[in-house]
């Protein structure tokens, strides 16, 4: 029987097997203390060609939910395809996930280095490695973030708007929300599709925190995405009854705290709020006073300040409007 003909495909300079699971090393640099810094990425070849999916999380270090995601999906085998290929790098900023900061070695945030240079800072550095060797072999890409300082971020994939091919892998994926937003300059996302490449950012939970509810929506999204693909079928392991179809937020903003003070929250991330509701109250520790912090119009809670203590202008709540 004549053997397949499959494309030769070499990354980091190890030629990826079709049928086979390899663990690779990103190894660009060394620190101050001549330790190398090396990223492990994951990368699991079917026998049959197809679509190639990045997924990616820890860009920033103490983003935890989104490296539990990826370990889950690994840990279970769910990223072995029968179709394509998957590149999973679990903890692209292995440095402050060690340390759990949000920042690079170099104090440099990594979202923002994009698309790097050879020359520039150790952050751009290593974006540009991950720009041009692991980048040039994907498809797709699923790249997973969680709020941060404090900030609980419902499971919302963000995408540019106009974009109808992405939306409607949002919509295969099925977050709580999906949530129009312009791409950051010089981060991931925008360097990748820039490069041609398909990426859904998924935001959910927030830092130094799991979340069972985030790690689901994010494990069975993927799961989703991949069948919609014709990557692997995912039939038995998702239900499909009783599944509602994401919120699409066109508009969102910010309520800030219009004094300083002890925060409480009356509401729960992901509910539909009315203008007026008083969503919490801010007072001083002595019993002066306290102060209502209400709704300033109809929508949904896309993101809550978890945060017991806040300062005069502080996010307290995202609101988004459909």
């Amino acid at each position: 029987m004549r053997k397949k003909n499959h494309k030769t495909i070499t990354i980091l300079g190890e030629e990826i097997i079709p049928g086979r699971k390899k663990y690779l090393n990103l190894d660009i640099a060394r620190l101050h203390t001549y330790t190398k810094l090396e990223v492990p990425v994951v990368v699991e070849r079917a026998k049959t060609d197809g679509p190639v999916l990045l997924l990616t999380a820890g860009i920033h270090g103490n983003e935890l939910n989104g490296v539990e995601i990826v370990r889950e999906l690994l840990a279970k085998k769910y990223t072995r395809p029968h179709a394509g290929m998957v590149i999973s790098i679990p903890t692209v900023n292995i440095f402050g996930f060690i340390n759990q900061t949000r920042e690079f070695p170099d104090g440099k945030d990594l979202n923002r280095a994009f698309p790097g240079s050879q020359k520039g800072s150790l952050a751009s550095i290593f974006a540009h490695h991950l720009m041009n060797e692991i980048l040039p072999h994907v498809d797709y890409c699923i790249d997973f973030h969680t709020g941060g300082a404090r900030r609980f971020n419902s499971s919302q994939i963000r995408v540019s708007k106009g974009n109808e091919e992405l939306l409607q892998l949002a919509k295969v994926f099925n977050p709580r929300f999906i949530v129009y937003a312009t791409q950051r300059d010089k981060s991931f996302r925008e360097a990748a599709s820039k490069n041609g490449k398909k990426v859904m950012l998924f935001e959910g939970g927030k830092s130094h925190d799991f979340n069972q509810r985030i790690t689901n929506r994010g494990v069975f999204g993927t799961m989703r995405v991949m069948q919609h693909l014709g990557m692997r079928d995912f039939s038995a392991e998702i239900q499909a009854n009783g599944i509602q179809p994401p919120v699409i937020i066109k508009e969102s903003t910010w309520i800030r705290a219009r004094q300083g003070g002890l925060f409480r929250f009356f509401v729960k991330d992901g509910s539909k709020v009315e203008k007026g509701q008083v969503m919490g109250t801010i007072s001083d520790p002595y019993g002066k006073y306290e102060f209502k912090v209400k709704i300033p119009h109809s929508g949904y809670i896309i993101g809550l300040n978890h945060a017991p203590v806040v300062y005069k202008g502080d996010a307290l709540l995202h609101l988004g409007v459909v």
